[in-house]
């Protein structure tokens, strides 16, 4: 995690300890979010029940921060489909980062599963119960579904095309529901494709970007779904980060109770992406990807307007998608030796 470019505002934190609860400690995005809070010497509890994490990404984290840090991170193995569980795991907590999620659209298709839905309405109740200062959650640009204006603005959706995205739609409806009935005071990001180190890259549905690069380092095909002119709105770790602290800090009352496209703003096609890192991984320009079938579920093109969160919460992406890939590479080449 490369602090130097988030937000300075963010670094005022150090001074002030707060506690914090990661759900989905050990994934993609909250390993980092675990990573990055302690890094600003802040207290923090991370529950995760290993279905999609793992022990390593715990490892590596702690491993990286320190000792001195490391003492202010709690871990509970836990299940946010336990009511229990949640209500232990927010004792005490200020701020919650919910993460927890059963992420794979393709999926969902396969085999839909309310626990999207039944275990955020769970991180909700005790959150409520414990008085948390504000619960903060990931929603998806899935919400968008097939809508064809683009760049997709929060408060115009299309027809939804995965029970992913229905459940994400659905967890920001209770949210509301929460704020309205019960003083909760809620935000949630609109994640546009992240990418960056500890994304999964042997997952039967893995992101792209982390299956490119571990296909291109094995020497395996890399397959790319449809024509390769589908376009993405990619987005580095560090920058879901910033969207997080932000969300959670902000004394701007008008910032709460509402969603926010978190992404960068650009549009890059996959055939565009598969270059960049092709190029950053220094391999022949000779390698070229196989295109298969578009993937069920999948949309065309992808664009956010980001003018909600850079207005509101004072959201600055700093990452171009070229720029995050040369730190994302450094980790993978490494991760995957």
């Amino acid at each position: 995690m490369h602090l130097k470019k988030i937000n300075k505002d963010l670094f005022s934190m150090s001074s002030n300890q707060f506690t914090w609860l990661i759900t989905g400690a050990a994934g993609f995005i909250g390993s980092n979010l675990v990573e990055a809070l302690l890094r600003l010497n802040q207290k923090v509890v991370g529950i995760d029940n290993f279905l999609t994490g793992y022990r390593h990404n715990i490892e590596e984290v702690l491993s990286s921060v320190g000792s001195d840090l490391k003492s202010n991170f709690t871990f509970y193995e836990a299940d946010i489909r336990s009511l229990e569980d949640c209500h232990k795991a927010v004792a005490g907590v200020d701020y919650v980062l919910h993460h927890a999620a059963l992420g794979s659209v393709p999926e969902s298709i396969k085999s839909p599963d309310a626990v999207n839905v039944s275990g955020f309405v769970n991180m909700l109740l005790a959150a409520r119960d414990a008085g948390v200062k504000r619960f903060v959650y990931a929603s998806s640009s899935s919400v968008y579904g097939d809508l064809k204006t683009l760049p997709a603005i929060e408060d115009k959706t299309g027809n939804l095309l995965s029970p992913y995205a229905v459940s994400k739609y659905t967890n920001e409806l209770y949210a509301k529901v929460f704020a309205d009935c019960y003083g909760l005071q809620t935000v949630g990001l609109r994640y546009f494709n992240v990418f960056g180190s500890r994304q999964d890259p042997k997952g039967a549905y893995a992101a792209v970007i982390p299956l490119w690069i571990e296909a291109l380092l094995s020497g395996r095909q890399a397959f790319i779904n449809g024509d390769g002119e589908n376009t993405r709105d990619f987005c580095y770790i560090e920058d879901v980060v910033q969207a997080n602290v932000l969300s959670a800090l902000t004394k701007n009352n008008q910032t709460i109770n509402q969603v926010y496209n978190i992404a960068v703003g650009e549009q890059t096609s996959l055939n565009q992406l598969f270059n960049i890192i092709r190029e950053g991984l220094n391999l022949s320009f000779d390698i070229k990807p196989a295109y298969r079938a578009f993937r069920e579920g999948d949309i065309k093109h992808s664009l956010a307007d980001i003018e909600k969160a850079k207005t509101f919460l004072g959201y600055r992406p700093n990452y171009h998608v070229k720029e995050g890939l040369e730190l994302a590479l450094k980790w993978y080449v490494d991760f995957l030796k």
